[in-house]
């Protein structure tokens, strides 16, 4: 070859080289240069927007960029979760997801998204242990092993109340009765607070709820906490047993939160997203919040998070099949 040709094609492939990495330094440095939306797929006021709210105001606050709430309920969060979707992939369109959304491949036979493959997953911002709650005046006196005892000796007399079927408050359920070998009516309820208001008025025995939507009530004395899930207390309620230490190790619920951009969102733009969110979470302001929702900000980041959330489908799909549980 020509060496003066051979010197033109170096050069034509240096001048390339710097253009690309001139504009993913662009790219890095500009991001948000405008309002990110963040799309969440439950009503406002929900579990979901207790996070999704304080979270945006830091990230305002921090990046100068609003973060616009955009509720779109309906289907069980998965309303929301297809209109995110099919979002452009510019990093200015998010989505909250949750626990739920790993759950719904399982009991949605047509979704109209996958969370795997149209999503790129950014970062897990809140976990919240599951806690297994009785009504206070009905069993005062018990504890987690006298209680269990109570749930074996009276096969399918006693109940517990769900958010309604197919959510993770009713698949807890469905994974407490398959590793305690018992037998528990199920009842849903269209809804978290009517089911939790049940509770409290005594109407049904039990309820699998995460543990920040009952502490309110744990310490308001109307409901008593039996256990939390996992293997560790909750630093929220220290007295509370953990699963591990009642003879299920395997017994570990949560109810997480996690923030996904549609596949095809620049890695720069992806780069970008984590380390605001991460910052947001990690304000004091923020973690006053998770506190007192009883969570952690878990900080699972990219390929983390996305290993987590393949795993939280495939337990979810055993569960479900497992129990035959389906959709009303």
């Amino acid at each position: 070859m020509n060496p003066d040709v051979k010197r033109r094609d170096i050069l034509r492939a240096a001048m390339a080289g710097a253009a690309v990495y001139s504009t993913v330094g662009h790219a890095q440095s500009t991001w948000p240069s405008r309002a990110v939306s963040l799309v969440v797929p439950f009503p406002a006021g929900g579990g979901t927007d207790a996070f999704a709210r304080p979270l945006g105001a830091q990230f305002t606050r921090l990046s100068g960029k609003t973060l616009v709430i955009d509720n779109r309920g309906g289907a069980g969060g998965t309303l929301g979760a297809g209109i995110a979707a099919k979002a452009a992939p510019d990093g200015y369109t998010l989505f909250m997801g949750a626990v739920h959304h790993a759950i719904a491949p399982s009991m949605y036979p047509k979704l109209d998204y996958d969370i795997e493959r149209d999503f790129v997953p950014l970062i897990l911002v809140a976990s919240v242990p599951q806690v297994l709650v009785v009504n206070s005046k009905k069993y005062a006196g018990v504890d987690f092993k006298s209680f269990l005892a109570q749930v074996k000796s009276n096969p399918g007399k006693l109940n517990y109340g769900s958010a309604g079927s197919g959510t993770s408050h009713h698949l807890a359920g469905e994974l407490f009765k398959q590793q305690t070998r018992t037998f528990i009516t199920h009842i849903p309820y269209r809804g978290a607070g009517p089911a939790l208001n049940d509770l409290i008025a005594g109407n049904v025995d039990m309820m699998f709820d995460g543990l920040g939507s009952s502490a309110a009530h744990i310490k308001g004395g109307r409901i008593k906490a039996l256990m939390v899930s996992g293997n560790k207390r909750s630093a929220a309620f220290p007295d509370v047993p953990c699963a591990a230490e009642l003879d299920l190790p395997d017994y570990n619920v949560t109810t997480w939160y996690g923030i996904w951009a549609p596949a095809g969102t620049p890695a720069d733009v992806q780069a970008r997203a984590i380390d605001e969110i991460s910052k947001a979470a990690s304000t004091d302001e923020a973690k006053v919040v998770w506190a007192g929702q009883g969570a952690e900000f878990a900080n699972l980041r990219g390929p983390q998070f996305d290993a987590f959330v393949k795993g939280e489908v495939r337990k979810w799909a055993q569960v479900v099949k497992a129990s035959g549980a389906k959709l009303d």
